[in-house]
């Protein structure tokens, strides 16, 4: 099945966007503000967080599943904006104009996975979800036989956190009988739909830096609106066209395979994955999925390998040369990951060179020469950055400093030295008698 895009909206909508948009107290509306404590963590009190706001601005990706006339079926995909509400059913939307989602009780709040981030730095994601042909009754009180799902993503705009949750609307509608996307109803685009939340899942580390060596747990956790469900878990680590298996349970039959994850943190909802050594073959995505039929979801998790340099000038604090004297200068940058790094010489006058305040910026040296990449046997680089120093009585007292930048640095690594360079010494020949 191809897809096609129909109407081109951007894919994401926040919180920050659309209240610039809107005006007055409707903006802003919520629950009782802050607590003490939040406002002052968060600096403000007319700060909006998300567990006191009613409401949330997303952006819905419709789907038409349509035959085209050469008899292959393809996907329109329409992005509309649309409205998530937490209340209860009947409540009056917050915007008439918009389609609204309306997120009523159940034993899952998808609010609480959000408890004190700032509404405008959340992005919200609303999509039709397909069971594939599967149907199954949700296993709750009052459920219909047969369900429309949506899914809900918000992700933190700063990567703190993902969540998906998955939207139940009830349906008078029996089974389709097949592929459901064939028959998805219209929805108008002042509809109010009326769900609750069946399941979620939230991870803190969508995107994790660590070095070799390291002990990491990747996040995960979830929760079914109801108890006993028939739940498989399982974590697959992918990484350019490599995919494995790394761990799979699920609780009806109690089977497992693989490692990494705590069985009691699991039956609690927690299935993060624990790495217990980083090394450089583990960094790639890590998928943690959950399975509740009819529904299925995944998070991805990015694991990056990030080693710092080491750095090392083949001179001490000090050098001191004859003038005229020729000496190689070498600035190694050694075991660092991934390749890309940037090494510079910088040389400045002795006047200078402890002055802070005013002080004329370091001259950049021109004539620096670069190794060739040396690939050492753990996957790490090392790379030298050298020039030829011609000592001259006028550089003595010059400070020469190697500056590294790597992306595993918040700032980089300086090494210097001081040049000393001494006169020729001037022999007399003295005169017979």
């Amino acid at each position: 099945m191809s897809t096609i895009s129909y109407k081109a909206l951007p894919l994401r909508s926040s919180a920050s966007a659309y209240l610039k948009r809107e005006e007055g107290p409707a903006a802003l509306r919520g629950s009782d503000s802050c607590t003490a404590p939040q406002q002052e963590e968060l600096g403000t009190a007319a700060v909006q967080c998300v567990h006191q706001v009613s409401w949330l601005p997303c952006q819905f990706t419709d789907e038409h599943v349509f035959v085209n006339n050469e008899g292959h079926t393809e996907t329109q995909l329409i992005h509309r904006e649309a409205m998530l509400q937490f209340g209860k059913k009947g409540d009056t939307p917050v915007n008439p104009h918009y389609l609204t989602f309306l997120i009523t009780g159940s034993k899952l709040d998808l609010q609480r996975y959000m408890e004190g981030v700032e509404a405008e730095q959340l992005e919200c994601e609303l999509r039709r979800y397909s069971t594939q042909g599967i149907h199954v009754r949700w296993p709750v009180m009052g459920a219909k036989e047969y369900n429309h799902w949506f899914s809900c993503t918000l992700r933190h705009a700063k990567g703190l956190f993902t969540v998906t949750g998955f939207l139940r609307r009830p349906s008078d509608q029996s089974p389709p009988g097949q592929q459901d996307y064939r028959k998805w109803p219209a929805i108008g685009d002042r509809e109010i739909l009326t769900t609750t939340v069946a399941l979620v899942i939230k991870t803190q580390s969508p995107s994790v830096r660590t070095g070799l060596g390291s002990q990491q747990k990747l996040h995960c956790q979830f929760a079914v609106d109801h108890k006993g469900p028939n739940v498989t878990v399982e974590w697959h680590w992918q990484h350019r066209g490599e995919r494995a298996r790394l761990f799979s349970h699920t609780s009806r039959t109690g089977q497992t395979q693989g490692s990494g994850v705590g069985l009691r943190s699991l039956a609690a909802g927690d299935a993060s994955y624990s790495l217990p050594f980083t090394k450089m073959s583990s960094e790639g995505t890590y998928v943690c999925s959950v399975s509740v039929a009819p529904l299925f979801v995944s998070l991805d998790i990015s694991l990056h390998i990030e080693e710092p340099p080491r750095v090392s000038l083949n001179t001490g604090s000090t050098l001191s040369l004859q003038e005229g004297q020729e000496q190689k200068v070498a600035c190694e940058a050694e075991s660092y990951y991934p390749l890309d790094v940037e090494i510079v010489w910088h040389v400045q006058d002795p006047a200078v060179s402890g002055q802070r305040v005013g002080a004329p910026l370091p001259t950049v040296l021109q004539n620096v020469l670069l190794s060739s990449h040396k690939h050492n046997l753990d996957k790490t680089y090392s790379l030298t950055a050298f020039f030829y120093l011609q000592a001259s009585v006028r550089d003595s007292g010059r400070q020469f400093t190697c500056s590294v930048s790597h992306q595993s640095l918040r700032v980089p690594i300086k090494k210097s030295f001081i040049l000393t360079v001494e006169g020729k010494k001037q022999f007399t020949q003295k005169k017979p008698y």
